[in-house]
C-alpha cells in the first residue's frame, strides 16, 4: 500500500441504498425485455414465454439470493470471484474472473457499437458517421466511471429510472387497451390462447424444447443481475442494502417481465410477422407495436430513445464490473498487482485504462475482421451461465463449510431461501440451458459444425483458463474443514482509508 492515505486505499464505499437496489434493477431491464421478448412470444407462444420467463425468473431470484448471503457476508469488489477462490478452488476463481471480465469487455465494445446504430434511426443524427458516435459513447462510459463510484451509481440510478418508468407506462396503456378504455373493444383471450401446441396445448406455439429455445432468451435478458454482488464492495451498507435489492429484484422481474409479456401476447398475435423481427427494428419491437395500437404517434421515437439508454446502461455497468472483476482478482492475487492501483477517489485507475484499451482493439476489429470478431464474442456468449452455475457451486461449498466447521450461523446477517434447493435447483438449470444451447441441432439432429464451434465455444475457453491455472499453480479443491469463513481476509481492499 502506498503512503499517500488517498491513493491505493482501496475502492470506497460511495454507493447508496437506491443507487444498489436500481443498479440491481436496471440489470434485468433492457433490450432483452424492449426488443426480444417479441422473438420469445413468437417462438413459444404467449403462455409458453410467460413459463420459460418465469421458471428462469425463480432461478435467478435463488441465484442472487445466494450470492446475498456471501455478500452480506463477505462484502467484496467482484465478489463471485473471490467467493469460487476462497470456498471452492482458487483455478475455479480465477476462470471465473477472466471469463467474466472477458465477457463484459466484449459488451462494452458491442454496446457502444449498437448504440451508434440507434442513434442513426433519428434522421438529423446521420451527419456524425457511425463509428463517431461509438467513440463519443466509449468517452462517456469512460467519463462516468473514472469520476467516482458514486457518479456511477447516480449515473445508473436514472438510467434505470427511465427503463422502469416506460414499462410501467406500458403495462397501463397495455391493461387499458385490453380492456377497451383506450380505443377499441374488450380483447379477450382470443389472442393469447392462439396457438396450438403439439404437445402442450393451446397458448403454446412449440414443444419443450421450444421452452428451452426460449429458456436462452430469458437467460441473456436477466444477465447482469448479478451486478449486485459485485456493488456490495462499494455499499455504505451492504448488510441492509443487498437484502434489500434481491428482495426487490425478485418482485420486479414478476411485475415487469410476466405483466409485459401477459400485455404483449393478449394484443399480439405470436404468430404476427411483426413480431419475428421484433429483435432488431425497433419498429416492430413489442412495445412500439402496443403503443402505436394505443394512437401514440410517436411510439417508435420514443422507444428508440429509451432502447439508446438501455445499451448505454448496459456499457456502463459492463465498464463498471469488468474494472471490478480485474481489480478484485488483483487482491486475490489472480492477476498483476498493478491493477489493485486506485487514486484518490477510490477507482482502479489502472484496471479501468487496461479494460477501456482492450475495448477498442476489440472494437477497432470489429471493423476490420468481422469473422474474427463473431468468434471473439462466442468465446463469451455463456459466460454469464457459467458465472452462474459458478455462484452456485460457492455458495452450496460456503454453506457446507459453516456446517462443517460448526460456525455460528447468526453470523448470516442475510440467509437464502430454500437452501439447499436454491443452489442446486439454478446450478442444475443453469447447466441445462448450457448444453442445450444449440436447440436446432437437439430439435432437428442437422449438425453444423461452424453453429456448433460458435455455440459453444464459450466452454473450452472457460475450461483453457481453469487448466491453466491449475497446471501452473498445482491447486486442489479446498476441504470443506479448511474452507476459510473469516470475515477479516483483506478487508483493507474493501474499504476506503
Amino acid at each position: 500500500m502506498g503512503n499517500n492515505t488517498n491513493q491505493n486505499g482501496g475502492v470506497q464505499r460511495g454507493l447508496k441504498d437506491r443507487h444498489i437496489s436500481m443498479i440491481a434493477i436496471g440489470g434485468c431491464i433492457g433490450t432483452g425485455l424492449f426488443m426480444t421478448s417479441g422473438g420469445a412470444i413468437h417462438d413459444a407462444g404467449a403462455l409458453g414465454a410467460l413459463l420459460a420467463f418465469a421458471i428462469i425468473g425463480a432461478m435467478v431470484f435463488f441465484l442472487m439470493t445466494s450470492l446475498g448471503e456471501m455478500a452480506t457476508y463477505l462484502p467484496v469488489s467482484g465478489s463471485f470471484s473471490t467467493y469460487a477462490t476462497r470456498f471452492v478452488d482458487p483455478s475455479l476463481g480465477f476462470a471465473l474472473g477472466w471469463n467474466y471480465w472477458f465477457n463484459w469487455v466484449i459488451t462494452v465494445a458491442a454496446d457502444v457499437t449498437i448504440a451508434a446504430q440507434v442513434v442513426q434511426y433519428w434522421s438529423p443524427l446521420q451527419g456524425l458517421p457511425a463509428w463517431g458516435w461509438s467513440c463519443l459513447f466509449l468517452i462517456i462510459i469512460f467519463g462516468l466511471n473514472a469520476l467516482s463510484v458514486r457518479v456511477y451509481g447516480e449515473s445508473e440510478y436514472w438510467f434505470a429510472l427511465i427503463k422502469v418508468v416506460t414499462v410501467i407506462i406500458f403495462i397501463v396503456i397495455g391493461l387499458l387497451t385490453i380492456v377497451g378504455i383506450m380505443g377499441g373493444k374488450f380483447v379477450g383471450f382470443e389472442t393469447f390462447t392462439a396457438g396450438e401446441g403439439p404437445i402442450l396445448g393451446d397458448g403454446f406455439s412449440g414443444s419443450l424444447l421450444t421452452i428451452l429455445g426460449v429458456f436462452l432468451v430469458a437467460g441473456f435478458s436477466f444477465q447482469g443481475t448479478e451486478l449486485i454482488g459485485i456493488t456490495a464492495g462499494e455499499s455504505e451498507n451492504p448488510e441492509r442494502a443487498v437484502p434489500k435489492a434481491i428482495k426487490q429484484v425478485f418482485w420486479r422481474i414478476l411485475l415487469f417481465y410476466i405483466l409485459a409479456i401477459f400485455v404483449i401476447g393478449m394484443l399480439i398475435p405470436y404468430n404476427s410477422d411483426a413480431l419475428m423481427g421484433g429483435d432488431t427494428s425497433v419498429a416492430t419491437s413489442p412495445f412500439t407495436l402496443v403503443f402505436q395500437n394505443a394512437g401514440l404517434a410517436f411510439a417508435a421515437s420514443f422507444m428508440n430513445a429509451v432502447i439508446l439508454t438501455s445499451v448505454l446502461s448496459a456499457g456502463n455497468s459492463g465498464m463498471y464490473a469488468s474494472t471490478r472483476m480485474l481489480y478484485s482478482m488483483s487482491k486475490d492475487k489472480l492477476a498483476f498487482p498493478i491493477f489493485g492501483k486506485t487514486n484518490k477517489y477510490g477507482v482502479p485507475y489502472m484496471s479501468l485504462l487496461v479494460t477501456a484499451l482492450i475495448v477498442i482493439a476489440i472494437f477497432l476489429l470489429q471493423h476490420i475482421s468481422g469473422d474474427a470478431y463473431e468468434y471473439i464474442v462466442a468465446a463469451s456468449g455463456m459466460t454469464g451461465f457459467i458465472a452462474w452455475v459458478g455462484i452456485a457451486v460457492s455458495h452450496y461449498r460456503f454453506r457446507k463449510a459453516f456446517d462443517k466447521q460448526n460456525y455460528d450461523k447468526s453470523k448470516l446477517k442475510y440467509k437464502a431461501k430454500l437452501f439447499p434447493f436454491g443452489p442446486i435447483f439454478a446450478g442444475v438449470l443453469c447447466v441445462l440451458v448450457i448444453v442445450g444451447q444449440d436447440v436446432d441441432f437437439i430439435k432437428t439432429g442437422d449438425f453444423n459444425l461452424n453453429r456448433f464451434v460458435i455455440t459453444y465455444m464459450g466452454i473450452p475457453v472457460f475450461l483453457a483458463f481453469f487448466i491453466y491455472h491449475k497446471l501452473r499453480y498445482k491447486t486442489k479443491m479446498i476441504p470443506l474443514d479448511k474452507v476459510n469463513l473469516s470475515q477479516d481476509v483483506d478487508m483493507k481492499s474493501t474499504e476506503n482509508k
